[in-house]
């Protein structure tokens, strides 16, 4: 079964700009461990403050050994005289019960 974790950003509107530059230039280990499917980090669409940071793995195992690993803790700790980005953050986890995709065309 799938496990999703989703880190809530609150993000002021001065700091979007930053927030999406820095992961747009995050080092992306992420992608290469065992377990990962998949992230996307989600900009408010309206006047929100809270960006989404989505991430979809094989298993909460998965999950769990990304956030304790070495390359996490280095992706984690980005140090920058502009301070943080975000103001708070909230983690919101779970398990995909059903899933669905979009079919291919068949014309």
């Amino acid at each position: 079964m799938a496990f999703v974790a989703i880190n809530v950003l609150t993000v002021p509107a001065e700091r979007r700009e930053m927030l999406e530059q820095r992961f747009a230039s995050r080092a992306g280990e992420v992608d290469t461990t065992p377990g990962f499917q998949a992230f996307e980090l989600l900009r408010p669409a309206d006047d929100q403050d809270r960006y989404f940071v989505y991430t979809r793995w094989d298993s909460r195992e998965a999950f769990t050994a990304w956030t304790e690993s070495q390359a996490f803790g280095r992706g984690h700790t980005q140090q920058s005289a502009d301070g943080p980005a975000a103001s708070g953050a909230q983690l919101l986890t779970f398990e995909v019960a059903e899933r669905s995709e979009a079919q291919s065309d068949r014309r």
